[in-house]
């Protein structure tokens, strides 16, 4: 991907095992490189990997765990050599009004989706500078304006934005590229999940027509993968996003008013009901977490008083 050469150049693909982050990793292989595929689920991550037409690795790793980032980073540099397109893919989110969201939930996904971009982007440029690469974050239009009852998932999403646009200007002069891909509805199990949300419904029934349509993960892996072809600073997916942009300060208001009314219309018990993790990969990452022994909520402490 870099120089216009990509056969033989090696791809990173966090979140691999499903969705996005499957689609590119098979988009990339067909234009001919070689996968190193992260993720919390190694059957899902080989099951993609045995359909790739190149080499391609699995790497099993939590992307909040920098020690085993690192460790992946480095097998990935051992098995395949230096990363010359890393993609921050990985991410869950969940639903539900804040006050019912376990606070363990709402940062799990603030880790996953923000320190966790971070912590790839920390342990692969090293690898990024040497092959003047590029790091490709996935974001959202949840940046653009934020939806109540996914409080966590749009600060999130807001804070991978900045994060990469920081990013891009200090990496600039080592020849590192840094894009930001907006995503709209794009097909995956998570979507799903929103869709039986009955306020996030209504949110998505109030768009107009062209932004309700949901894409398939294929259709968005390929506008991705053209991107990082151009190592574009910004790639919207779909398209037709980046005519939007112009319009990001009058966003919040609308989402606001959209919501207000439908959230009025239904009662506490069915907005409690919805609460929590959406989609398989979140429910993947709290499976694995569950194998660690709770941390005991720690009780109100008296500060200091004069």
């Amino acid at each position: 991907m870099v120089e216009g050469a990509p056969y033989g150049r090696i791809a990173v693909v966090t979140g691999a095992a499903r969705g996005v982050g499957a689609a590119v990793a098979r988009r990339l292989a067909l234009r001919g490189m070689r996968v190193a595929l992260l993720g919390r689920e190694l059957d899902s991550l080989r099951q993609v990997a045995a359909g790739l037409p190149t080499e391609a690795h699995c790497f099993e790793v939590d992307v909040t765990d920098e020690a085993a980032l690192q460790g992946a980073a480095l097998s990935v540099g051992a098995r395949l050599g230096p990363a010359s397109v890393v993609i921050a893919n990985a991410g869950i989110a969940a639903a539900g009004p804040f006050a019912a969201c376990e606070a363990s939930l709402f940062d799990r996904v603030v880790e996953v989706n923000l320190i966790g971009s971070a912590n790839t982007a920390r342990v692969f440029l090293p690898q990024l500078a040497r092959t003047r690469g590029y790091f490709l974050q996935v974001a959202s239009t949840a940046a653009f304006g934020s939806a109540p009852l996914m409080s966590a998932y749009c600060a999130s999403k807001a804070g991978v934005e900045s994060f990469a646009q920081a990013l891009r200007t200090e990496v600039r002069p080592a020849g590192v590229g840094v894009g930001i891909a907006y995503l709209h509805w794009t097909g995956t199990d998570m979507i799903a999940a929103l869709d039986d949300h009955p306020v996030l419904r209504a949110l998505r029934s109030h768009q107009p027509a062209p932004a309700r349509r949901v894409h398939s993960p294929e259709r968005v892996a390929g506008w991705l993968v053209r991107g990082v072809e151009r190592r574009a600073v910004s790639i919207y997916a779909p398209p037709w996003l980046r005519l939007v942009q112009p319009l990001r300060p009058v966003l919040p208001l609308v989402v606001s008013v959209v919501a207000r009314r439908s959230l009025s219309a239904l009662p506490a018990e069915e907005l409690e009901r919805t609460t929590g993790v959406l989609g398989a990969g979140g429910a993947a990452d709290l499976r694995a977490r569950g194998a660690v022994p709770p941390v005991p909520p720690v009780p109100p402490v008296t500060p200091p008083q004069t």
